[in-house]
């Protein structure tokens, strides 16, 4: 995460935007009356269907179910 105040960002907002594009980064920009975050909208959208997700009851504990399911034990998927 980069940290940055106002006018800095301002000064290097192409910069900042093709570096939360490229890198992935989030940029935490400084202001006197708070803060704000700098991010992609693909890490933005992302962000959004994980807080989505994560509101669907039981889904975590399903997950963790299937994911400590021994092979084995798991079903043949026929592909049609």
């Amino acid at each position: 995460m980069t940290n940055t105040n106002i006018t800095k960002a301002r000064q290097e907002l192409f910069k900042l935007a093709n570096s939360c594009i490229k890198y992935n980064d989030v940029v935490n920009i400084s202001t006197k009356d708070g803060n704000v975050v700098l991010m992609s909208e693909d890490d933005y959208r992302s962000l959004l269907e994980s807080l989505a997700l994560a509101n669907i009851r039981g889904l975590y504990e399903s997950i963790q179910e299937g994911v400590n399911t021994p092979l084995e034990e798991c079903g043949k998927i026929s592909w049609k």
